[in-house]
């Protein structure tokens, strides 16, 4: 049961959930929409009904308008969020403290919101969302490639990960996390459409918002590779399923840099198809 309820007294009658249902299950009965029985089982389950009716006359799945933010007047001044995208920095330096669970959990909440391929919203966040934790992990990592170069065990085309573990032996410089006190690695099913575009949206959506809160982020190749090639024991204990692919790693947390202004990239490359 998807649940599809229409307040007749707040109805219209106006036809929008009916033009706008992306799988063309509601129909007008009876002057009000509908979505007859046997079609519910077809129902994208994408809320556009909810979304889009101007009076907030539908409920769909128990979900309620009134659960829902008003879009109108809500959005950002473009140069607002123009001044976002273009500011946008990668942070490979950070403040030795965590992040407010609330707020953590917030910006988890929101990118969680990211467009996945058919609707199938699989993507999981496997989150280190302790300092210390993370310190524990950071260990285990570097103690796991340690090894593999003394055993001269790194695969081929990936022998740079030795100069990586020089420098932290040396200097405890951390290439792979960049110190960060958090990870947030996006994995999901395999069997779902599009796993890889659908974790990479999501994690996009995390930095900004994250940025736009204050939190530095990262995206670490290093530390997916790390962590799905080369130690998978450290993908097991993290609680990442086997039938997930991995996105990508991102390591986020307080900013110890601030930047003042954005940088100039340019012209675009654009091909106009003819």
């Amino acid at each position: 049961m998807i649940d599809f309820i229409v307040n007749k007294q707040q109805c219209t009658k106006c036809g929008s959930c009916v033009a706008d249902c992306t799988a063309m299950i509601i129909a007008m009965e009876n002057g009000y929409p509908a979505i007859a029985a046997e079609k519910e089982a077809t129902c994208y389950k994408c809320q556009h009904c909810l979304a889009v009716c101007p009076t907030g006359a539908i409920s769909i799945l128990g979900l309620r308008p009134t659960g829902s933010r008003p879009l109108a007047g809500g959005y950002p001044a473009p140069d607002k969020l123009e001044m976002l995208l273009k500011g946008r920095r990668s942070v490979r330096r950070y403040k030795d403290e965590n992040l407010d669970p609330a707020l953590l959990q917030h910006l988890l909440e929101v990118a969680w919101h990211a467009p996945s391929g058919m609707n199938t919203r699989q993507v999981q966040f496997t989150v280190v969302d302790d300092k210390d934790t993370m310190a524990e992990l950071r260990e285990e990592v570097m103690s796991g490639l340690t090894r593999m170069v003394r055993d001269n065990a790194l695969p081929e085309g990936m022998g740079f990960y030795a100069d990586f573990i020089m420098m932290w032996e040396k200097n405890r410089y951390d290439i792979i996390f960049r110190g960060a006190p958090h990870l947030l690695i996006a994995s999901a099913p395999k069997s779902v459409a599009s796993p890889l575009p659908d974790c990479l949206i999501a994690l996009s959506y995390f930095e900004l918002f994250a940025q736009a809160n204050g939190v530095g982020t990262v995206w670490s190749g290093l530390a997916k590779a790390a962590i799905n090639d080369l130690l998978p024991d450290i993908r097991k204990r993290l609680g990442i399923p086997d039938d997930h692919l991995i996105g990508y790693a991102m390591a986020f947390g307080r900013p110890a840099v601030h930047y003042a202004r954005t940088t100039q990239h340019g012209p675009a490359i654009i091909h106009r198809a003819t």
